[in-house]
């Protein structure tokens, strides 16, 4: 269980590796800095934090899941187009500045983490709430690009 554990949170903090890669100084960037963002955007200092918990939560998750399903090809792929999802919206709202492309990968997102929460629920049941983290993230994130995308 802890190599299982170990290696999604290798992969999963490669996500946050690789996103953080392309959202780097755009935060900083005149062009982040002065667009309409919503009034409850949190401080730079909570998306690190919470990112850290979401993954360290979220890899614990998957390693209880990979251990309790039988069907783990369709676990690969949904995890793989999780991870894609996750890292393809920093370039996209950062580096593109395409808000509404962020916005629709990171509704995907969303609606495939809270499939995972309720498709799965069964097999892990309470344990199934180390992703609740990474849920409310995302409908919190999900509700900044918006907010983003209707007032800029």
């Amino acid at each position: 269980m802890i190599i299982r554990i170990v290696i999604f949170l290798v992969i999963n903090f490669a996500a946050l590796g690789l996103g953080g890669f392309f959202t780097g100084k755009a935060v900083g960037a005149d062009w982040y800095l002065n667009l309409n963002k919503a009034p409850w955007t949190p401080p730079g200092w909570v998306f690190g934090a919470a990112w850290t918990l979401i993954m360290v939560c979220f890899s614990v998750y998957m390693a209880y899941l990979w251990n309790s399903v039988e069907a783990t090809k369709m676990l690969l792929i949904l995890f793989t187009v999780q991870w894609i999802l996750n890292v393809a919206w920093n370039p996209a709202f950062f580096y593109f500045h395409q808000t509404v492309l962020g916005l629709i990968i990171i509704v995907a997102l969303t609606m495939l983490v809270i499939y995972l929460l309720f498709h799965y629920w069964p097999v892990l049941q309470y344990k199934s709430l180390l992703i609740a983290p990474y849920v409310i993230w995302l409908i919190i994130a999900t509700s900044l690009n918006a907010y983003i995308v209707l007032k800029n």
